[in-house]
């Protein structure tokens, strides 16, 4: 989850937060309302804070590798078409795309450069980022590797299924945003009305 996150902590320092925010919260809903049901409830909460702000950052990242992904893959085709090795587009990608495409792509380039086999560097590509689009790309590139073809065109053809996909996904969330907005507020309403009645009429 840290890798995934791009966050540069320790396993360590997340435990520790986790305490903090728990000892943190707890002592602080004690004092001001005396329930010890409440207090260990937001306990609880306080030690998963740490946990939901490293997913969301995960997501957050993920989401940004997802929108710079099919321009990665361009440049992988176009770096076939002009003659280079896959490995050599590969490094390319690393060396000219940002983070977070860049980082993920120049791991697995310096993998296959320390000797680890082309294979197993693109599965483990695939594991660091664990999307449905990157899944499509390692297994076409190993397909191609065992079988031939023109992987250029297979590049080319998937960026432009990951573009279509955004597009759809985009032209759902404006249709849906005012039914998303409803929900949220009222999954948060029975919460805000508890704490509202505990300060009101314990």
């Amino acid at each position: 989850l840290i890798e995934q996150s791009g966050v540069a902590i320790t396993p360590g320092s997340v435990f520790a937060m986790c305490l903090g925010a728990a000892g943190a919260l707890g002592l602080v809903t004690l004092l001001f309302s005396h329930m010890l049901l409440a207090a260990i409830g937001a306990a609880l909460l306080g030690a998963a804070l740490p946990i939901i702000w490293l997913k969301f950052k995960r997501r957050a990242r993920l989401r940004r590798f997802e929108e710079q992904f099919p321009e990665a893959l361009d440049l992988l085709s176009r770096a076939i078409r002009a003659g280079h090795a896959f490995q050599t587009a590969m490094g390319m990608v690393a060396d000219e795309l940002p983070v977070p495409v860049g980082v993920e792509f120049k791991k697995s380039f310096e993998q296959q450069n320390f000797g680890l086999p082309l294979k197993e560097a693109l599965n483990n590509l695939a594991e660091r980022v664990p999307i449905m689009d990157v899944k499509f790309f390692v297994t076409a590139v190993q397909i191609q590797r065992e079988t031939g073809g023109n992987l250029a065109e297979i590049l080319v053809n998937l960026a432009h299924v990951v573009r279509e996909r955004f597009k759809i996904l985009r032209q759902v969330r404006v249709h849906t945003a005012h039914g998303r907005f409803t929900g949220y507020v009222l999954l948060g309403l029975p919460a805000f009305l508890a704490v509202a009645l505990m300060f009101i009429s314990p």
